[in-house]
């Protein structure tokens, strides 16, 4: 404790992390604000044959193919509801730290609002959700409980094979296909 805080009892500052809040259906989530490359509207997208219906397609964005999840139909099996608040949100997706960073999409609902708290807060909920290791610990306030997703922990090794080729796919070698 500084001199500052010890002389006038004020405890120090926690450390705050910035966290964008969103929910599925009732129940709210939320994403460390870190992790968010870009928040846009609802866009178009061109749907990806024979993937998991939870991947709602890909688009182009600035000179990239980003593949979308809905993670509303991944995390509960229902399409995320067209609301004005319903946002694609871009994210760093890392799946091992070593490999570089690449941006994935997620269709959220009610993606406006953010929250300043400290990580520390977000306890363990106590159950082995291996379905779904992407839903993190949780943080209980005024308005109920919070979830922390989990980015790098979206995609199984299947589905990313799909989204995310290694190495990516080159569209020189078709051209010999003609």
């Amino acid at each position: 404790m500084g001199e500052f805080e010890a002389r006038y009892g004020v405890a120090p500052a926690a450390r705050q992390t910035l966290f964008l809040v969103f929910c599925i259906g009732n129940e709210r989530y939320a994403l460390q604000a870190t992790d968010v490359v870009e928040v846009l509207p609802r866009l178009s997208l061109k749907p990806i044959a024979r993937a998991p219906s939870w991947v709602a397609g890909v688009f182009a964005w600035r000179g990239v193919v980003v593949p979308v999840i809905d993670l509303c139909a991944l995390t509960f099996g229902q399409d995320a509801q067209a609301r004005t608040s319903t946002r694609l949100v871009l994210v760093h997706y890392r799946p091992q730290a070593q490999q570089a960073a690449q941006v994935l999409g997620l269709i959220l609902e009610q993606a406006t609002d953010t929250l300043r708290c400290d990580p520390a807060d977000f306890k363990p909920y106590g159950l082995d959700n291996r379905q779904a290791p992407y839903l993190g610990p949780v943080r209980e306030d005024a308005q109920g409980m919070l979830q922390w997703v989990r980015v790098n922990d979206l995609l199984d090794e299947s589905v990313r094979a799909v989204l995310f080729p290694t190495p990516p796919l080159d569209l020189n070698d078709n051209e010999g296909e003609r």
